[in-house]
């Protein structure tokens, strides 16, 4: 398998991948991913080479965005809220792929390359009706903080997340 950043020319096999993930996820009513969201960031995170992929042969298997910001990120209590921390957002598997570790890897990847951004923390926000990504996030050692981040969407609809981190060094 190859890993690299995203290009521009990745971006339909990669929207048409998250459109599955989003059908699985509403089967399971884990009802938090729509037309707009991921997949109309992706062209910006493309852009600001935040977009990492995992390919086999030529198919995009799994995907995650890193960046060194998150709307979230003073709702909760972070271990050490001045510590250099980097979040991962929209990991996504595959569903042809699922239950083969493709997701555990990927956390792998986005520690490795937080690490060479000199971060303390690899930290992320999942939904609390998102318990698959839960459970994932427990079994690779990523700790829950105190705090709910709160997101408000225009039309009222309100996601609770939880933060989530780990220590790199």
């Amino acid at each position: 398998m190859d890993f690299r950043q995203a290009v521009m020319e990745d971006l339909p096999q990669l929207k048409d991948m998250y459109k599955q993930i989003i059908q699985n996820m509403n089967k399971q009513k884990i009802q938090i991913w729509d037309d707009i969201y991921p997949c109309e960031f992706f062209e910006e995170d493309i852009k600001n080479n935040q977009l990492y992929i995992l390919l086999n042969n030529e198919e995009i298997v799994s995907a995650f965005v890193l960046s060194d910001t998150n709307s979230g990120e003073t709702a909760v209590e972070w271990n050490d809220n001045h510590a250099k921390a980097v979040y991962i957002d929209r990991l996504g598997v595959n569903i042809k792929y699922l239950k083969k570790g493709l997701g555990s890897l990927m956390l792998d990847k986005a520690k490795e390359i937080a690490k060479t951004l000199n971060a303390e923390y690899l930290r992320l926000f999942v939904v609390d009706i998102n318990i698959p990504a839960i459970q994932l996030y427990t079994k690779k050692e990523f700790v829950k903080v105190n705090g709910v981040y709160n997101e408000v969407f225009d039309d009222g609809f309100v996601l609770h997340e939880y933060g989530y981190e780990i220590r790199l060094y």
